[in-house]
């Protein structure tokens, strides 16, 4: 199967990839189109950990950032976080294929949808697989020293590439 250029990307892997990686630019070359609902760009804006990633989602011009809410229906708002209602909403209105969602609870709603998903180790595992030099256990260490929770099985998965 081809792999999907078209993606709809949620606030915790944004955050989670400028941790890893240090900015967002080596996402132009993994997808054609990377969407943004604007209430992820509002949530990475408001600054979470003293405006971490704030800067290196800013200088991403190559984000399709929305500048208009999702209409999101209630079934997703009652059980979702806006962000990844919006990210599952858009990818439905705009017949995407594939989002890129952390939580285990979106990533339920995401299959239940009958959409593809992925998380921010899946996107980085993606880079390696796709010859990008770097080291992953230095990605993960990098993410972790930002506060970001990997279970031990998605470090293991992803330190065997």
């Amino acid at each position: 199967m081809p792999e999907i250029k078209k993606i709809v990307i949620d606030t915790s892997p944004l955050i989670s990839l400028v941790a890893a990686w240090g900015n967002l630019n080596f996402l132009s070359s993994l997808y054609e189109e990377i969407f943004v609902p604007f209430e992820v760009c509002q949530e990475i804006r408001t600054g979470g950990k003293q405006g971490f990633a704030v800067a290196e989602f800013d200088a991403a011009v190559f984000l399709k950032k929305q500048k208009s809410p999702v209409i999101i229906p209630a079934f997703l708002a009652n059980i979702l976080d806006r962000g990844e209602a919006a990210v599952i909403q858009l990818a439905l209105d705009e017949n995407i294929q594939k989002v890129c969602i952390d939580e285990a609870s979106g990533r339920r709603v995401v299959r239940l949808n009958g959409l593809r998903v992925t998380g921010s180790v899946g996107i980085l595992i993606r880079a390696k697989k796709e010859g990008f030099a770097f080291s992953m256990q230095t990605a993960i260490e990098r993410m972790q020293a930002k506060g970001i929770r990997l279970s031990e099985r998605v470090i293991r998965i992803a330190l065997d590439y």
